[in-house]
């Protein structure tokens, strides 16, 4: 770590690439943060319940036992925000981490930049007062905080891609969240989704 810089906490791993931990341990580091590599999702839960990581990056192998390991930390209060890595990424793999409490979804190959930048928005977002805050939509399973933020991009205009930059997530995470959105309002898109916001569309007057 740099200097005398304080530690910001500790990043709990999984990352099969020699190559890829190396370079993120070295770019951790810069940003004061603590790398710890486990080999599998059974050492880091046996690990999460003894101390609270600041954040969790986890690989989606082939067979996404990823997921089971994101539900696991949930299921034992593990609130650390997990980002999730995949290689072979798609929008029904986005949708599914989302759905189980990733933070966010970041496709391969990725700049250790951007993975700190996106460990700092998500650590940020659960450090904010308003960070677990819930959004309505009348005869609707209430919004998360994030999905919040998301649809008012989307009323706004804003692309999947312009709304990932200015809330410092992937694409796919946006899409997770988007469909999320749309599930809960039950809108078949956006633009439906947004006639009801506006009250021009449904009989539940959205």
């Amino acid at each position: 770590m740099p200097g005398n810089m304080l530690s910001k906490g500790e990043v709990f791993v999984i990352e099969t690439d020699a190559a890829s931990r190396e370079q993120l341990s070295s770019a951790l580091q810069q940003s004061a943060y603590d790398m710890i590599c486990f080999a599998d999702g059974a050492s880091l839960l046996s690990e999460a319940k003894a101390r609270m990581p600041a954040c969790v990056l986890l690989e989606m192998p082939p067979d996404r036992s990823a997921l089971d390991v994101l539900r696991r930390l949930r299921e034992d209060n593990c609130m650390a925000p997990v980002l999730v890595t995949s290689a072979n990424g798609s929008i029904a793999m986005a949708v599914d981490a989302i759905k189980s409490g990733a933070a966010d979804f970041i496709e391969k190959p990725f700049r250790t930049r951007d993975i700190v930048d996106r460990i700092d928005a998500a650590i940020d977002e659960v450090a904010q007062p308003g960070a677990s805050r819930q959004r309505w939509l009348p005869g609707c399973e209430p919004l998360t905080g994030r999905e919040g933020d998301v649809l008012e991009h989307l009323a706004a205009g804003l692309t999947n891609k312009e709304i990932a930059r200015r809330m410092h997530l992937s694409a796919r995470t946006v899409e997770g969240y988007r469909a999320g959105i749309l599930k809960k309002a039950g809108a078949k898109n956006v633009t439906d989704l947004l006639r009801r916001i506006f009250g021009q569309g449904s009989p539940t007057q959205m």
